[in-house]
């Protein structure tokens, strides 16, 4: 009875087993069939539809913006150096790296004493040559009252030997006495003659101590400049920058000890190319006084300020290229010098171009233009210039027409595209779907294919009914049901 049982459990389950296959075997041949049977089965391969963002060419007028970098530097400074040498007696409070200053303020001083002692000996030198000078003068006086007095006696001597020559020619006079009055003028004029020589002396003694005084006045305001220079003042307000003096320390002339740095006259040296910079000159070549910007990257936060090109370098440097150009800055809040900026200059503007994006141009200098089915055209463009993640283009040959926005490796000429387009604020336009009216046959049959399909999903098969059931269907679902689908969401739909 076990046997018995045994094997009619074992025939029954051949037997299910049997209906499977055949089942299973049905279901595929049926498959198969209906998949050939189906319009666009096997060997009728569909075209692939791309969906790019495209955009509209509309000629303007583009001010294009020249980007270099570029490096802070100050157009006033002082370099704060030991005039004399000698030990530091005094640092002023405050006198650090970063700390400002006021015009007029001390900075520090050197020990005077060496100044002073030479500067007690230049007024000494210069009151024995105030001495000297004025004893000169009254020798020189004396010496011309001498000369006078001389003077007189020639005269006299003259007068006496003309009464002596009227005599001697009336018989009165006698020969000798004739003589002895020529023999006292010769004398007198000798005497005269002795004088204005030591007059001329004196003179030249008064000279000499004149020329002595101008001397050591020299010497005197000298030994009273280098006292003034043992004490170092700041010549303008503005901000200390590398300071190296302590009290105490001995410091030779003209060692450098800090410097003053004018934080609000600030600029930027920066290169550009000679391309570049023939973009920046007028026809008389001279240099346009363009606007710019100037940046500076912290930390992912961007210090900014307006600027202005003021000038050029004369030379180029050995082993450089191109040109140096100066900007000036106007807001320089913020910035120091050694600051390495962005600088971004204001070209002249330029007419009937387009800024597309860098994406929109491939390799070959081409764009992608939307044609005539939604098939894609390859149009050459001239790039102008490139700013950033754009470029500039001629606009002549692209105006008005759409192009791809970003240009693929499966994008090239004669694609077919479903063109995605966007509003002023950026949004995507959603386009109409086709739709097409079904005449009372194709829509029975579309709507038997739908509820004979029993691998659609309930929902999915509702949607679909109900989209058939109106006066218009979207024409995409009607293509995939007609080319064997219809398994997924129908597109179009609500």
């Amino acid at each position: 009875m076990r046997f018995l049982t045994r094997s009619l459990m074992a025939l029954f389950l051949a037997a299910m087993s049997a209906a499977a296959l055949g089942y299973a075997g049905y279901t595929l041949v049926s498959a198969i069939q209906s998949r050939a049977e189906a319009p666009g089965g096997p060997g009728q391969g569909r075209e692939r539809v791309f969906t790019v963002r495209v955009m509209t060419v509309i000629p303007d007028q583009v001010t294009p913006v020249l980007s270099a970098f570029g490096e802070v530097r100050t157009r006033r400074s002082l370099e704060l150096r030991a005039p004399v040498s000698g030990r530091v007696l005094e640092v002023a409070s405050g006198f650090e790296d970063g700390a400002e200053v006021e015009e007029g303020q001390l900075l520090f001083r050197i020990d005077p004493a060496d100044a002073e002692s030479a500067l007690a000996m230049a007024r000494s030198d210069m009151a024995r040559a105030e001495a000297e000078l004025r004893d000169a003068t009254r020798a020189l006086v004396l010496a011309a009252e001498d000369v006078a007095a001389v003077q007189e006696q020639v005269e006299l001597r003259a007068r006496a030997l003309a009464r002596r020559t009227d005599l001697a020619q009336r018989g009165v006079a006698t020969e000798a006495a004739l003589e002895e009055a020529e023999l006292a003028l010769a004398s007198a004029r000798q005497s005269l003659v002795g004088r204005r020589q030591a007059e001329a002396q004196a003179e030249a003694r008064r000279d000499q101590a004149q020329t002595a005084l101008g001397r050591q006045g020299i010497t005197l305001a000298e030994a009273e400049r280098r006292l003034a220079d043992t004490r170092v003042h700041a010549s303008f307000t503005g901000t200390l920058a590398d300071v190296n003096a302590v009290e105490g320390r001995l410091v030779s002339a003209n060692e450098q000890l800090g410097r003053i740095i004018d934080p609000q006259a600030l600029e930027v040296s920066v290169r550009v190319s000679t391309a570049q910079y023939l973009r920046l000159i007028d026809d008389s070549g001279q240099l346009l006084s363009t606007e710019a910007e100037v940046a500076l990257e912290v930390a992912g936060y961007e210090i900014t300020s307006p600027g202005r090109l003021v000038r050029a370098s004369a030379t180029v440097e050995q082993g450089q290229s191109g040109r140096r150009l100066f900007v000036d800055l106007l807001a320089p809040r913020g910035f120091r010098p050694g600051d390495f900026v962005t600088v971004r200059l204001q070209e002249p503007a330029m007419g009937n171009v387009a800024l597309l994006p860098a994406t929109a141009v491939n390799a070959a200098g081409n764009v992608l233009a939307l044609g005539e089915d939604n098939r894609l055209q390859a149009v050459p463009v001239s790039i102008l210039r490139r700013q950033g993640e754009n470029v500039i283009v001629a606009a002549e040959a692209l105006a008005g027409r759409e192009i791809v926005r970003e240009i693929g490796p499966m994008l090239g000429s004669g694609i077919l595209v479903r063109p995605q387009r966007e509003s002023a604020s950026g949004e995507v336009v959603a386009e109409e779907p086709e739709m097409v009216t079904l005449d009372a046959e194709r829509r029975a049959r579309l709507i038997a294919q739908v509820e004979g399909n029993t691998r659609m999903p309930e929902t999915v098969r509702a949607r679909m009914l109900a989209q058939l059931a109106e006066e218009q269907v979207p024409a995409t679902m009607i293509e995939r049901l007609e080319s064997g689908g219809g398994g997924g969401r129908p597109q179009g739909g609500g």
